[in-house]
């Protein structure tokens, strides 16, 4: 591995571990059953491969070139966003489900998890601008991009699950009801804070 592969390991892994809307929403699931959080991490990893393919394939150039579609895509994402914190800000007044009773078959959690990340337009913004960073002069630049868009996949497919799978381990206590409450009122105010930050950026742009 040489060291510009090494260093965009460590940037893009410090990228994929940023608490942030896909953290946040990651523990969320969890809290009702680890499959409901693997689920909704793999929905994360699926999004992040949608962008990663974007930035590939150059599409994300078309984001930076057509403002108002950046914006729109922008002002949808922070409404999912805001409105995933609100309805969980919503299930504080009634009564805590009982453990895999929001879990269903996975697809929502699933869904979630997806639609959180592909909603996002900065991330293949990002992506486009970070990846020609990482390919040396000469070599193949359709396929050293594909590797690091790779490697961020396989980032997200070990971070989010993790994730996932500590909040499950640490279930025992975090489902008791003071601590659940606590822990719903925390995801379901980052959640609102995070969407309405998204959303006032869309408008003001």
């Amino acid at each position: 591995m040489d060291g510009q592969l090494i260093a965009f390991t460590a940037v893009a892994a410090g990228m994929v571990a940023m608490p942030g809307a896909d953290f946040t929403v990651v523990v969320r699931n969890a809290l009702v059953s680890r499959r409901a959080g693997v689920a909704c991490a793999l929905g994360v990893a699926g999004g992040l491969l949608l962008h990663t393919a974007l930035a590939v394939a150059g599409v994300a150039a078309v984001l930076t070139a057509v403002p108002a579609l950046f914006r729109t895509l922008q002002l949808l994402g922070g409404a999912y966003v805001l409105y995933l914190g609100v309805r969980t800000l919503g299930a504080l007044r009634r009564p805590l489900a009982a453990p895999g009773d929001e879990a269903g078959s996975g697809a929502r959690p699933l869904r979630q998890g997806f639609v959180t990340n592909a909603l996002n337009p900065k991330a293949p913004i990002t992506f486009l601008s970070l990846l020609p960073q990482f390919v040396p002069a000469g070599s193949p630049a359709l396929l050293r991009t594909l590797l690091l868009a790779l490697i961020v996949v396989v980032l997200a497919l070990v971070w989010f699950p993790a994730v996932a799978l500590l909040v499950d381990r640490l279930g025992r206590w975090l489902r008791r009801p003071r601590a659940a409450r606590a822990v719903e009122a925390v995801t379901g105010s980052a959640l609102t804070v995070l969407g309405v930050v998204l959303l006032a950026e869309g408008l003001r742009s």
